[in-house]
C-alpha cells in the first residue's frame, strides 16, 4: 500500500508526525512525506523535531501571498507528485489551504483520500475563517473520516457521511504531546521561568485571521488591565504576521508584568505550557493540549469547533471583550474551587494511541 502524508503547517505537522512514523515502520506500506510548506520556517523545527525528512518539498511560502495565490501554486505544485508518486491513499491533516487543495486533487485524480481530524465543525463559515469551509470540503471528498471524537462523527453523520468509513480515533496531538513532553526542558524555557517574579504565569496565544483588527486590539487591552495585577506575569509569544505585531507592539511593549517573545518552536511552547497556571488562546491546537496538562484554557473566540473541552470544563469561551476576558482571568486566579474544578476535569481528546488506529482503518478498508 503506498501512503503520501502531505502537510504545510507547524499544527499539521505536529499532528501528522505521530502517523507519519507509525507509517514507515508498519509491514506492507510504502509511505511518503509531501511537504506544501506554507508555512515555511514554524513547519522546519517540527521536521526537526521529530526528525521527518520530506520525500517531496513544495516550498510555496511567499511574502503576502493571498489565499488565492496560494491555492493555485497548491493546485500545480502538488498535482506532478501525484503523478509521480501513484499513491493508494493519500492523508491529511486538519482544515488548512493546504488540505482542502490536496483533497480536491484526490478527488481529481481519483485517489482515495484519509482526512485526519475529521468532523470539526462551528457551522459558521466564517468563523474561523478559512478553516470551516476548508474542512468541509475535505469532509465532502474524504473516503476515510478520521474522527477525534464521538462529537465530530455525530457532526459527519449529520452531514450525511457513511458511518462505515468513519472512525473514532482520539486525537494525534496527544500522540505528539505525549512525545514532545518527555524531552529534555529547553534552556530558553528554565532561565525565562526562573527570571519570573511570580509562580503565577499566563501564558498568552492569539493570532487568527477572524480576530484581526478590534479583536486583537480588544485582546490587548484585556492584557493591559490584567498586567495592573502585580501577583502574577503574562507571557505572549508574538505570531509573525504585521496584523498581529503592529496591535500587540503597540499596546503591550515595555509595559510591567508582561513578556513578549518571538514566536517559540513547538518543543519550547510545550514546555511553557508546562509552567502555565491559566492559558488564553485562539488557537485551536493549545485548546486540545492544556487540557492534557490539567491547565484551566480561556478561548478567546466566539464559536469553537472543540465544544468537547467547553463541555468536559477544561475550556470555558470568552470571546474578545476585553471585561470579559478579564473578570474570567481574575476569577479563575483568585477563586481556588472555581480553579480547582476546570483543571481536574478530564481530556476528552485522546489517550495517546490515535496514530494506531488510523494505521490499522488503513490496513482493514
Amino acid at each position: 500500500m503506498k501512503v503520501l502524508s502531505v502537510f504545510g503547517t507547524r499544527p499539521e505537522a505536529v499532528k501528522m508526525a505521530p502517523v507519519v512514523k507509525l507509517l514507515k515502520e508498519t509491514a506492507g506500506i510504502e509511505s511518503r512525506v509531501c511537504v506544501t510548506a506554507q508555512h515555511r520556517q514554524m513547519l522546519d523545527q517540527v521536521l526537526e523535531l521529530f526528525n521527518i525528512m520530506p520525500d517531496y518539498d513544495l516550498d510555496l511560502m511567499r511574502e503576502n501571498q493571498s489565499l488565492s495565490q496560494l491555492s493555485a501554486s497548491i493546485f500545480t505544485n502538488l498535482e506532478p507528485v501525484l503523478v509521480d508518486f501513484k499513491p493508494d491513499w493519500v492523508l491529511a491533516q486538519g482544515d488548512t489551504t493546504t488540505v482542502a487543495i490536496t483533497s480536491l486533487l484526490c478527488y481529481y485524480h481519483k485517489i482515495k483520500f484519509g482526512h485526519v481530524e475529521a468532523g470539526l465543525r462551528t457551522h459558521d463559515k466564517w468563523q474561523p475563517f478559512p478553516e470551516e469551509i476548508n474542512r468541509r470540503i475535505a469532509g465532502t471528498v474524504g473516503d476515510l473520516h478520521f474522527a477525534p471524537t464521538e462529537w465530530s462523527k455525530n457532526n459527519l453523520l449529520k452531514e450525511g457521511v457513511d458511518p462505515n468509513i468513519i472512525k473514532v480515533t482520539g486525537n494525534t496531538v496527544i500522540d505528539a504531546l505525549q512525545f514532545v513532553s518527555k524531552q529534555e526542558e529547553p534552556k530558553e524555557i528554565t532561565k525565562l521561568t526562573s527570571k519570573l517574579a511570580t509562580s503565577k504565569l499566563i501564558l498568552v496565544t492569539a493570532h487568527r485571521r477572524e480576530n484581526f483588527g478590534l479583536g486583537m486590539e480588544n485582546i490587548c487591552k484585556a492584557l493591559l488591565e490584567l498586567s495592573k495585577e502585580k501577583n502574577f506575569q503574562i507571557v505572549y509569544p508574538v505570531h509573525l504576521n504585521p496584523n498581529v505585531q503592529e496591535p500587540v507592539n503597540r499596546l503591550l511593549k515595555n509595559v510591567d508584568n508582561i513578556t513578549l517573545l518571538p514566536p517559540l518552536d513547538y518543543l519550547p511552547l510545550v514546555h511553557l505550557m508546562k509552567h502555565a497556571t491559566l492559558i488564553l488562546t485562539d488557537s485551536g491546537g493549545i485548546q486540545e493540549e492544556a487540557p492534557a496538562f490539567g491547565i484551566p484554557t480561556l478561548v478567546l473566540r466566539e464559536v469553537t469547533e472543540r465544544p468537547e473541552g467547553v463541555e468536559a470544563g477544561t475550556l470555558r469561551l470568552v470571546g474578545t471583550e476585553p471585561t470579559k476576558i478579564t473578570s474570567e482571568a481574575k476569577k479563575l486566579l483568585s477563586d481556588e474551587s472555581e480553579y480547582q474544578k476546570m483543571s481536574k476535569a478530564a481530556n476528552p481528546y485522546g489517550d495517546g494511541h490515535a496514530s494506531e488506529r488510523i494505521i490499522q482503518a488503513l490496513l482493514n478498508y
